[in-house]
């Protein structure tokens, strides 16, 4: 080849000389290459060898990294890394800033600098490039790391490519590429970094395109932002990009906005960028421009959407992409990676084709964080149960019924028949409306959308469903029980629960086998039957306390009636918080215990408990707590989440948070008997003005408020009887799995949890389910991470609660959400996340994603509560108006728009949060 050699045979002879393979072209790159090559440089490789239009180059692997950077000093900093939480910032960023100057202090090594300057050269003499951080956490499926290392464009020269490497490389340690890491649990010790050299594209036009809509999620619109010159002054930014959004499925444009494109990046001759401001004088379309002309044609705009549908093809998912149009209009493509905020669509696709709209039953029950596989088949099991019992097809019990669905290890329901439903529209709304508001105004808002137009006009299909379940556990016999005998009904409550906990019971010496046909029983044929023989009971206290509205009117306000809700006996939960108040009332008249306990830590105090050595008082009384409401737990409906019994750290974590509360506090008790009375007083007044009316309306009104204070409590009773039974399942579930752990089919018992009952019953037949269980570890671990979970979803993908308009304006510094608790409080904020080890000072406003019983103990304490979920009727809203703290429920983005410490002010009854200083970040 008259003495020249190929790009490639010259990498790779520099290679060879070293011993190691510094270089490679980036036609010779593939996806399975990302330990070596990073994830920008894997992406590039894979689009090439698609044969998609990518800009010729090379990469600079992690191999040149390691080799640089072996002996600089780095080891001392991961340690320190590794023990550092992501909320210590500061300390964070002094260990990221000595990274980096060892990095840049280090250089590029001579063997590595040879390698680089002679694939640089096969480009060609002096040729412009792009020198671009690829990093082996970037670019993934979970974590894009969009913008954490950095590029530097129109680099000219070896020796400017050496510098900008030098640079590269630095950037894996910048403050903002080190928080990310450390808050996505990523081990930094583990991360390496390559570095793309590819030829500068000069564009006329660039920016970038998502496949799916990044904000609503529609999977079938192509999202377009465009700008004249190189595409950094939108990546970073700096402009208001034109933006194009597309209907794949029509290749219709379906929203066209020119920005105003003030800003242009654009390569100077010799080398480096210049950021150019535009005036009046600029040839080019201007802000001011009468008619400014946008910078794509919708033949470029198409051409893009074909390109990015190739893209998407080729990676099996939507993609985020970086796109370049030259002079000459040939079209580059400069990056590609996953979409990672788009929520994950079910992962079934309904049996009737259209569009179908899915509503998240797991924030409907207070619960943000995914199920385990375990717990989701165990819900499946119970869905199965209620479908079958209202008379539905299950064909196989273990996959769920027809209507149950999944997505992002939550729990979903198709909701197609219900809004198409005219009984379904008048009925589900209004029972959101008091669970979970916010869900109640996005269902209304698909009553306007024509693929949810009416089709069933009559109560016949409601009736069929309803009637076997009203009839087979005598649903008006229960109900006529509780209005003329409430004190049998309630005897016949208690009946209810001694007779499912001998159901519950499972032989001891019964085999794995049998225990799994014993979880299948419990779970998929007892405990949905207490539902249906309780709950009319509360439902018909509510229903009296309406009766009473409507009988009195104006003479019965809201907040009024809702005092009458205050202090309900035959609440388990309130009387679980109040025996564990009592628990921590014992320990404080020993000076002894509590000087035992005081400065320790909530897990230091769980060992002490498991070998019986805390004091005599704390010991005998949390084995009493535990021994009634041990199968509690946070996130109890998963039965794949620890119960209290078999973890008492967080319970303990609460005791410790009352044996700190100073003395003259009014004890929790105190103020429910305070709450009790001021309901009876109320309940007193109602029946006064009643009699205003007639002796006959006063009697009414007595005896409705009367069942009200008498079954309103019971309203936390079907789920307190449900988690028992999955309590029970659980336990069989951890025999079982110490006999796979003990097999070696699993690593350890919880590691059962992370399977499904096929999975469990394939691995006791032999197979070895270790990887799998490591595979759906991680998944789980990606899915905890995620904050923004939809209430509902459609089956394009599309979020209808992101679609513009759907959030409504309110004034600065004030969210709006549902009154749940009259009153007002105005104290700091504590956003809290997770109740498991949450401090909680007493008289601050907890401000939570949702609250379940696992939450309760905190309201204790709190001086108000803000939630994101719920409605007037939800778990939290109850409990707040039982212990007379001020509530706010369904306050969108309430735990990123406060922060901790942020004074606030809740006011109940008008469902509004002040906060001082609004615009805050995260707590």
């Amino acid at each position: 080849m008259d003495g020249q050699e190929t790009g490639e045979q010259g990498q790779d002879r520099h290679n060879v000389a070293s011993g190691t393979v510094f270089t490679l072209d980036i036609a010779g790159i593939s996806g399975a290459m990302l330990p070596e090559v990073g994830g920008k440089a894997a992406n590039l490789g894979e689009l090439t060898s698609a044969g998609l239009p990518v800009p010729p180059g090379f990469c600079l692997t992690t191999a040149a990294y390691r080799h640089a950077l072996s002996a600089i000093g780095l080891d001392e900093v991961f340690a320190a890394l590794k023990e550092t939480d992501a909320s210590h910032l500061d300390q964070l960023n002094g260990l990221a800033a000595r990274a980096r100057s060892l990095v840049l202090d280090a250089g590029v090594p001579d063997v590595v600098a040879e390698a680089l300057r002679s694939a640089y050269q096969q480009l060609g003499e002096d040729v412009p490039v792009a020198v671009r951080s690829s990093a082996t956490a970037e670019d993934l499926a979970f974590a894009s790391f969009a913008g954490q290392q950095d590029t530097f464009l129109n680099v000219v020269g070896a020796d400017s490519v050496l510098e900008a490497v030098s640079r590269c490389w630095a950037s894996l340690w910048t403050d903002r590429a080190v928080t990310y890491r450390t808050t996505n649990g990523i081990d930094h010790a583990s991360v390496t970094l390559a570095v793309v050299v590819q030829e500068m594209v000069d564009s006329a036009t660039a920016g970038v395109m998502f496949t799916a809509n990044p904000v609503t999620g529609n999977r079938q619109e192509t999202v377009i932002d465009a700008s004249p010159g190189l595409g950094e002054a939108v990546v970073s930014g700096a402009v208001n990009p034109d933006q194009y959004v597309v209907d794949v499925r029509r290749g219709a444009m379906v929203k066209r906005t020119v920005g105003d494109r003030q800003v242009e990046i654009r390569a100077i001759p010799g080398g480096g960028t210049e950021r150019v401001e535009r005036s009046a004088g600029s040839s080019r379309d201007l802000p001011g421009d009468a008619n400014p002309q946008p910078c794509l044609s919708d033949h470029q705009v198409l051409a893009l959407v074909d390109l990015g549908r190739e893209v998407q093809l080729h990676y099996g998912a939507p993609q985020d992409t970086e796109w370049a149009i030259d002079d000459e209009g040939k079209l580059w493509l400069t990056q590609a990676r996953p979409i990672t905020t788009l929520y994950p669509q079910t992962t079934r696709t309904p049996p009737v084709p259209g569009e179908h709209a899915f509503l998240n039953f797991s924030l409907a029950q207070g619960l943000t964080r995914p199920l385990t596989p375990m717990g989701l088949a165990g819900i499946r099991l119970i869905a199965s149960c209620v479908a079958r019992t209202a008379a539905f097809d299950v064909p196989d019990p273990r996959s769920g019924p027809p209507p149950y669905y999944e997505a992002g290890q939550r729990i979903f329901f198709d909701l197609t028949a219900v809004v198409r439903s005219r009984v379904g529209r008048a009925i589900v709304p209004r029972v959101f409306d008091v669970m979970e508001a916010r869900s109640a105004v996005l269902i209304r808002g698909l009553f306007d959308d024509p693929r949810f137009s009416v089709t069933t006009r009559t109560p016949l299909k409601l009736i069929r469903h309803v009637a076997p379940v009203a009839a087979k556990y005598r649903v008006p016999e229960t109900l006529f029980r509780g209005l003329f005998r409430p004190a049998s009904a309630l005897k016949r409550v208690e009946k209810l629960g001694s007779d499912l906990r001998n159901t519950l019971a499972v032989p001891q010496q019964a085999t794995a086998h049998q225990r799994i046909s014993h979880v299948q029983r419990i779970l998929g044929e007892e405990v949905f039957a207490t539902v249906p023989q309780v709950l009319p009971l509360p439902a018909l206290g509510f229903a009296m306390l309406a009766l009473v509205k409507k009988l009195l009117g104006g003479q019965a306000p809201y907040d009024e009636l809702q005092t009458v809700l205050r202090g309900l006996p035959n609440n388990v939960t309130t009387e679980m918080d109040l025996a564990l108040w009592q628990l921590a009332a014992g320990i404080r008249k020993d000076p002894d215990a509590v000087a035992s306990m005081t400065g320790r830590t909530a897990a230091e105090l769980t060992e002490q408990y498991r070998d019986g050595s805390l004091p005599a008082v704390a010991q005998t009384g949390l084995s009493s707590f535990l021994g009634t409401f041990g199968h509690r737990a946070v996130a109890e409906i998963d039965l794949g989440m620890p119960r209290w019994s078999d973890d008492p750290t967080h319970i303990l974590g609460v005791v410790t948070n009352y044996l700190r509360l100073a003395d003259g506090s009014e004890a929790p008790d105190q103020q429910f008997a305070r709450a009790a009375r001021d309901a009876d007083e109320q309940v007193s007044r109602l029946v006064a003005r009643a009699r205003t009316k007639s002796p006959l309306h006063a009697a009414v009104v007595r005896m409705a408020l009367d069942r009200t204070r008498r079954f309103a409590g019971l309203r936390e009773l079907p789920k307190y009887n449900l988690v028992l039974g999955l309590s029970v399942a659980r336990k069989q579930l951890l025999l079982i799995g110490n006999e796979l752990a003990a097999a070696h089919r699993i690593e350890r018992p919880e590691d059962i949890f992370f399977l499904d009952l096929d999975e469990a019953e394939t691995a006791l037949a032999g197979d070895d389910l270790q990887e799998l269980v490591a595979e759906r570890r991680a998944a789980y671990g990606q899915e905890l991470r995620r904050r923004h979970i939809p209430r509902v979803l459609m089956s394009d993908g599309t979020e209808p609660e992101a679609a513009p308009g759907t959030n409504g304006s309110q004034r600065p510094g004030t969210l709006s959400g549902s009154p749940a608790s009259a009153g007002r409080a105005t104290a700091p904020a504590r956003v809290i996340m997770d109740p498991v080890g949450a401090h909680l000072e007493p008289g601050e406003i907890l401000v939570a994603p949702s609250t379940d019983p696992g939450w309760t103990p905190l309201f204790l304490t709190a001086g108000g509560l803000v939630m994101e979920m719920g409605g007037p009727n939800s778990h939290g809203a109850v409990v707040a108006r039982e212990y007379g703290i001020p509530a706010v429920v369904g306050v969108p983005d309430a735990t990123s728009r406060i922060s901790t410490g942020q004074l606030v002010t809740v006011d109940g009854a008008a469902g509004t949060v002040a906060v001082e200083g609004a615009g805050g970040g995260t707590g």
